[in-house]
């Protein structure tokens, strides 16, 4: 390997491949793809339209687990705010930053402030988490359609996902 070659980053992808060798395992990471976007335009202008929070970050205590110890999405209320969520089985990195502010992974004041300004109509009553699974099958099958519920449950008309 030369010089240049060595200054050059690794790909993400590549990086990935590779780790998952180094673990062990006989075939590489699938990700997800899609034939087509799973998102669309806002039927109304964004400023009627009325926004749920969705973050990756757990409820303090890992309550989003069940018996097995699988996690679950979950939702907790936005009035009042949770003053923090645990974010410490996440991957991000931990020696550069911290997680204290909980407004990186959910923002709900700054989301109001935007509201008060008339950028948006206002935020649904509850935010929801919803667990980083490696699990495609879970994530497609469990996960996102019971989320999609509960934005709907909620009158949301969009989202806004707030991931570490």
């Amino acid at each position: 390997m030369n010089a240049a070659q060595e200054d050059r980053p690794v790909p993400y992808m590549e990086r990935t491949r590779h780790y998952y060798r180094a673990l062990g395992y006989e075939h590489d990471y699938v990700w997800a793809t899609f034939a087509e976007v799973p998102f669309a335009r806002f039927a109304k202008p964004l400023a009627t339209t009325r926004l749920a929070l969705i973050t990756t970050a757990s409820p303090p205590g890992l309550a989003n687990r069940d018996s097995r110890g699988v996690r679950h999405v979950w939702s907790g209320e936005v009035t009042p705010p949770p003053p923090t969520l645990f974010t410490g089985n996440l991957a991000w990195d931990k020696e550069s930053t911290h997680t204290d502010d909980r407004g990186c992974y959910l923002p709900i004041e700054a989301a109001a402030g935007l509201a008060a300004e008339g950028i948006f109509s206002g935020l649904a009553a509850r935010f929801h988490g919803v667990p980083t699974e490696y699990s495609q099958r879970k994530t497609m099958g469990e996960d996102a359609p019971e989320l999609l519920a509960r934005l709907r449950a909620d009158g949301a008309d969009g989202a806004i996902l707030c991931a570490l």
